[in-house]
């Protein structure tokens, strides 16, 4: 399902723009990762396609302007997984997952075998079925943010959009739950978008890299383009040498020297 933007802005208070006439496209099926320092606006962009703060400009998701789209529809093709998302207490970690199916339910509806099955595949693919009847507040981060995945999986969306997908796991985890969104989208194809701080992973899954600052697009493309010791040098204020893998391009940072 693909993703068209146009002039999109979005302004928390009057004369501070977060995005300013932000126009992109992402194809059907691509995966795309956004980059940029802090405040750069890649956060607000991930929201606002989601629908959840007001913009001037318009979004469509597969040719459909997404301001015509009931909440409940946009549920239906994009799923959204925040920094930070909202976990209600005493909740477990089956029940968390299960609030993926929410938009496939009918109106005052429970969830019937098929969610249940779904919900546990999404549990499988994580390695968290051992979870399933755990509180989420027991949970490390780590393990949180896993559990969270796996309700945006359970969703069955078109389009994933995560920000900071490998925040609160370690390098191993991080790098395996990129590597089972490489394999989701080859078993179903989806629209990925990415907002990531990890210049390196961002290099090796993403298929497109798009690099933000001040709330606009300063370069894009693959990341051999994007990821560039200048454009890194000017954009984050960091020394690094990037090498070339087999997978993409890794950023390695490099000292200054001694002060």
């Amino acid at each position: 399902m693909s993703v068209v933007i146009d002039r999109l802005s979005v302004s928390y208070r009057p004369g501070a723009p977060v995005l300013t006439e932000l126009s992109l496209q992402v194809a059907a099926g691509e995966w795309l990762g956004l980059l940029g320092p802090n405040g750069a606006g890649k956060s607000t962009l991930l929201r606002a396609i989601a629908g959840l703060v007001e913009h001037e400009g318009s979004i469509h998701l597969a040719g459909t302007d997404a301001a015509s789209l009931r909440r409940r529809d946009r549920a239906r093709r994009l799923a959204f997984v925040p920094q930070e998302p909202v976990i209600p207490p005493g909740i477990t970690v089956t029940e968390y997952v299960l609030l993926g199916r929410t938009p496939h339910l009918p109106y005052l509806g429970t969830e019937g075998r098929g969610d249940l099955a779904m919900a546990a595949s999404a549990l499988t693919l994580l390695d968290l079925e051992e979870f399933g009847d755990r509180g989420m507040a027991a949970l490390s981060g780590g393990e949180r943010r896993r559990v969270v995945l796996a309700r945006a999986i359970a969703q069955q969306a078109d389009i994933l959009l995560l920000d900071e997908p490998t925040g609160a796991l370690d390098i191993g985890q991080g790098q395996n739950a990129l590597e089972l969104i490489g394999y989701l989208r080859k078993e179903r194809p989806m629209t990925i978008i990415t907002a990531m701080h990890d210049l390196t992973l961002a290099g090796q899954f993403a298929d497109r890299l798009l690099l933000m600052a001040g709330g606009r697009i300063v370069a894009e493309g693959p990341a051999a383009q994007v990821l560039t010791a200048e454009y890194i040098r000017e954009f984050y204020q960091a020394n690094v040498e990037v090498v070339s893998v087999n997978s993409g391009v890794a950023v390695l940072p490099v000292r200054n020297g001694a002060r």
